[in-house]
């Protein structure tokens, strides 16, 4: 890990971004409700959007009648725009690695920001203590890997750490939960398991 990627420069990043986020961000919804399906999000359950951004996911939540939202971002800037979107949400700012949520959630997404977490495993840790017995959680990306490192390393190298070819991450991911998806291609990059008891 760079010696100069810390919490308060991922913070300042992002916080930069956030007036342009939507206006530059893909939005390919025929992917994302692939993924989220993979994901298991239906209607009515109690959903944990992590590193949540300006809300990207918030209308395919919305159009699967989703119980409730709860998101979190470290960015005060981009969660400040994600609330605008979900009046009736609970919205927190801070490190979902260590965040104490108080209760647990049938679905948790990780959509496109796994490689701005520093500590992996304190993540999947910690979001396993929030998700039900029979939840799932979901680390996504809608592009391929190789895309995603290219697109770090013009855009976010000062942020981002390199993202785990499936086969890693799902080794790490398998000591908290059970694999039940695991997609790298050509399009996108998903890791989806459930609560391992």
């Amino acid at each position: 890990m760079s010696d100069s990627i810390n919490i308060r420069s991922i913070q300042q990043f992002f916080n930069q971004c956030a007036p342009t986020w939507d206006e530059t961000s893909e939005h390919d919804t025929r992917l994302i409700d692939l993924i989220l399906d993979h994901a298991g999000i239906t209607a009515g359950m109690d959903v944990l959007d992590v590193a949540c951004g300006t809300g990207i996911l918030f209308p395919d939540y919305r159009r699967r009648q989703i119980g409730s939202l709860t998101a979190i971002d470290l960015s005060p800037e981009m969660l400040r725009r994600a609330a605008e979107k979900w009046p009736d949400g609970t919205f927190l700012c801070g490190d979902a690695a260590c965040t104490d949520f108080g209760r647990q959630f049938d679905a948790i997404m990780i959509y496109n920001a796994f490689p701005h977490f520093l500590h992996p495993e304190q993540l999947l840790e910690n979001l396993k203590r929030f998700l039900k017995p029979t939840g799932t959680l979901t680390i996504a990306h809608g592009m391929s890997r190789d895309a995603l490192q290219r697109h770090h390393a013009d855009h976010a190298s000062a942020v981002s750490l390199e993202l785990p070819t499936i086969e890693e991450l799902s080794k790490l991911f398998s000591r908290y939960f059970t694999v039940e998806c695991a997609i790298s291609d050509d399009h996108m990059y998903e890791l989806s398991g459930r609560n391992r008891l």
